[in-house]
């Protein structure tokens, strides 16, 4: 049997997935968590063939977590699965230790194939990030483009400031203070080149990196 662990702040998600799986036939969640802290507890006081972990948690920064799971359970395989389409935050799951990404609206269909995937020690990703992965290498082009310059958590909040969140809401979202989302915001306009949120949110769009391009163009 393949035991796991599910990291995620919903109850109602982790109920969700425990129904998905519940007639796998050899998978069983043995633990739940619904933060990064408890997550590593569990983790550190038992065996696990997986853990599969939100990215968006409140609290530390997911990509953070990855690294810190990976550097203290560096065999323990990771299959993220996040409310974010899978190109926003893949790649940068996946150079941080990930062995897979999920996105939550495939969880039904694809979640027991996906751990059964990574517990074997494949990759699992969909097509649209593996072509993405293949043309950064053959044209070298990833740390080029502007928003590749940012940090995890630069990133992290560059997503919600292009989703029309203000610097309060964002600081509250991930518990962080007004004036530290303000700094990473003023970084962020000036690793990237421009001048406001509305050059951001057009940035993104031209890029694809915004969850919902249609509405946020229309």
């Amino acid at each position: 049997m393949i035991h796991i662990l599910i990291a995620d702040d919903h109850d109602i998600l982790r109920a969700g997935l425990k129904h998905i799986l519940a007639d796998s036939g050899d998978i069983v969640v043995a633990g739940e968590a619904g933060n990064g802290i408890e997550a590593l507890g569990l983790l550190r006081s038992g065996q696990w063939d997986a853990i599969v972990l939100d990215l968006t948690m409140p609290g530390r920064n997911g990509i953070e977590l990855i690294k810190q799971i990976k550097g203290e359970f560096p065999k323990l395989p990771i299959l993220i699965l996040s409310m974010h389409k899978e190109d926003i935050y893949a790649v940068r799951a996946l150079k941080a230790g990930a062995s897979g990404y999920l996105c939550k609206d495939n969880a039904e269909a694809q979640l027991a194939e996906a751990i059964r995937k990574v517990v074997g020690g494949g990759l699992f990703i969909n097509q649209s990030v593996s072509e993405k992965l293949t043309m950064d290498i053959l044209q070298g082009r990833h740390n080029q483009l502007p928003h590749n310059r940012l940090t995890d958590r630069e990133y992290q909040i560059f997503l919600l400031l292009v989703q029309g969140l203000g610097v309060s809401e964002i600081g509250r979202q991930l518990s962080l203070s007004v004036k530290t989302v303000s700094t990473h915001k003023a970084s962020i306009l000036a690793k990237m080149g421009l001048g406001n949120t509305a050059e951001l949110v057009r940035y993104a769009i031209q890029h694809r990196l915004a969850e919902g391009d249609e509405s946020l163009s229309a």
